[in-house]
This record gives C-alpha cells, structure tokens and sequence, in this order.
C-alpha cells in the first residue's frame, strides 16, 4: 500500500512537471493556458502569467488571483512588458489588435481590431487607427510599418499598408485602400482620400489633397495646398485618377485636373491650374498650365548658375546613403560623357 502511494505521488509530480512545463511555452494554445491558469497549482497559474503567449483576457482573469506568486509574476509581467510597449491608461486598444514592439500609444487614441502596428512605432494622442471603411468590401487589415510617427487628431482608415518610416504631420486623414511605400510623409491637414498608390520617399507637405485613384510615384515632393482630382465633371461616378512620376515637384497652392500625367522629373509652378499631361523635365505654370522651359534651365538662387534641377543633383537630405551614391554616379557619368 505504501508503495503505491508512492507511485501515485511520483506519477501526480510527473504530471504537474508537464503541466508547469506547457504552462510555459510560448507556443502553447490559447485554450491550453485558459485551463492552465485554473490550475489547483499555482506554480502553474504563476508560468501562465509570465508567458508571453497568454492572452490579455486569461492575464485579466489572473488579477483576482488570491496566491502571492501569481500576483508577483503578474507584476513582473507588467513591468517586463512596459519597456516593451507604452500605452496610455486612456487609450483603447482593440484585443486583436497587433502591435509590435517598442509602440507608444497617446493619450485618448483608439486602435481598432483589424491593425498591425510595427516596432518602434509612436502614434500620438486622440488619433484613430483603423476606422472601418465605408463599403465592407474595402475592409482589411491596416498595416502601419515599423519606425513609424503618427502625429496627434490623425484618422487612418482599414484596409491600407504603410511601409516603415512612415511620419505625419497633425489632423492627417487616410481612407481605406491605399498602398504606400517606405519613408512617406504626409503634412498636417493633409487629406489622402483612398484607392491610392504611392511609391518610395514621398513628400507631402501641409494641406495637400490627393484624390482616389491618384498614382504616386517615387521620390516626389508635393508642396502646400496642392490638389489631385478625379472626378472629370462633378458631380459624377466617374474616376480618372492623376498619374505622377518619379522626381516631380508640384509647387504650392497648384491644382491637378483629372486623368493627368505628370511625367518624370517635371515642375509644375506655383498656383497652376493643370489640364494637360506634362512632358519629361518640363516646367510648366499658369492657369491654364503652358510649358515654360526645360527644367535644367531653371538656376539656383545662391549665384552658382548650376540648374536647380533635377533637384537629386544636390539635394540629398534625407535619403538613404546608398540612394545617394547611385544619384552622384548617374550625374558624373553625365558629366563625363558631356565633357568628351
């Protein structure tokens, strides 16, 4: 009899062994660590608490915890997890919600369910991330890359992908569908109204309105105030989306009339009113738009008399190193050849 109480305590310790053993593991199911958590044990119920796979809600259960244990590994848990993520107590955080590591979250900001936030993102406060889109159709996942700066009172809309270094500016307001690249900024009170692709390394400045179905390739600047229409003769269902290509600046306060292509490395002047496609590195200006000159005649203001464009020539702030390098080897191969 005394041996098989032995036995029996032998088989119970090799049991609540496995048991401790699953309770943390990080690939363990979410109904695993459920009935773990209501474990007679709490060196289990302790495991659960500290596993990073136990979900937010087994965690909440686990508050009401009697045991001292648990509520210490709670504790550390807690702290282990603020040098990881940084939350404000008034924000709301939808339970599906993904967000990486290293993400602070404002004041007062919501975060809906369908979103995935990448590391070291910052989204400031009473800003709404993932918003539902208008037709269910459009509804997807949001997807915010990492190293990325949201500035407060921003709206970004489901079913949009951001790749990393993406910054805004205030009050920005993103709708659903749009797809972006790296490195985007987007001004305050800017306005990006959907269905849109935007490439690499594009720059919005403050108030600029780009409407459905634009097309925005790499390396372009647009400046304040500047608008991007679709709709040929509103009010209509028609959309023709403009088409800008890679180096464009669009100077302020210019406004860009449907199904119009921007072509590569052109210049469209201050409070131009365009109408027409516009030719590789042309400037044009004037309402309506008419072509001005080639680009490379356009002279930089600091008495050099070197062209101000293409503007990558010589300016370089903000770019990847190796972007850089590509852009002098292009120009001093065309020197070079110029000067044979």
């Amino acid at each position: 009899m005394a041996m098989d109480k032995e036995n029996q305590g032998c088989a119970a310790r090799e049991d609540n062994g496995l048991l401790l053993k699953k309770a943390g593991d990080n690939n363990a199911s979410p109904e695993d660590l459920l009935n773990l958590s209501l474990s007679d044990d709490e060196q289990i119920r302790a495991a659960v608490a500290m596993n990073e796979a136990t979900p937010k809600q087994i965690l909440a259960a686990l508050a009401f915890d009697k045991s001292a244990w648990v509520q210490d590994c709670l504790g550390k848990r807690a702290e282990r997890d603020s040098a990881l993520l940084s939350v404000h107590p008034t924000a709301i955080i939808h339970k599906d919600a993904k967000l990486g590591v290293n993400v602070t979250i404002g004041a007062y900001t919501i975060i809906h369910k369908n979103v995935n936030i990448g590391d070291n993102t910052f989204i400031g406060s009473h800003c709404e991330i993932g918003h539902p889109a208008h037709n269910a159709a459009d509804s997807s996942i949001l997807v915010i890359g990492k190293n990325s700066h949201i500035r407060s009172h921003s709206v970004f809309y489901e079913g949009s992908t951001f790749g990393e270094n993406l910054v805004t500016g205030h009050r920005v307001t993103v709708r659903e569908k749009t797809r972006a690249g790296i490195n985007l900024q987007i001004g305050t009170l800017s306005d990006i109204q959907g269905h849109c692709e935007i490439g690499d390394f594009v720059r919005f400045h403050s108030n600029v309105h780009i409407g459905q179905h634009s097309k925005i390739h790499n390396y372009v600047w647009i400046f304040p105030y500047v608008v991007l229409t679709n709709d040929p003769h509103p009010p209509s269902d028609i959309m023709m989306g403009v088409t800008v290509e890679d180096y464009v600046a669009i100077a302020t306060m210019s406004i860009i009339l449907p199904g119009v292509t921007v072509k590569k490395g052109a210049l469209v002047g201050a409070h131009s009113s365009v109408s027409k496609d516009v030719e590789e590195n042309a400037v044009v200006a004037g309402s309506p738009a008419k072509y001005i000159c080639e680009t490379s005649k356009i002279k930089l203001k600091d008495g050099s008399e070197n062209s101000a464009y293409p503007w990558r020539r010589h300016f370089h702030r903000g770019y990847l190193p190796e972007t850089v390098l590509q852009w002098v080897s292009e120009f001093a191969k065309e020197e070079s050849s110029h000067s044979h």
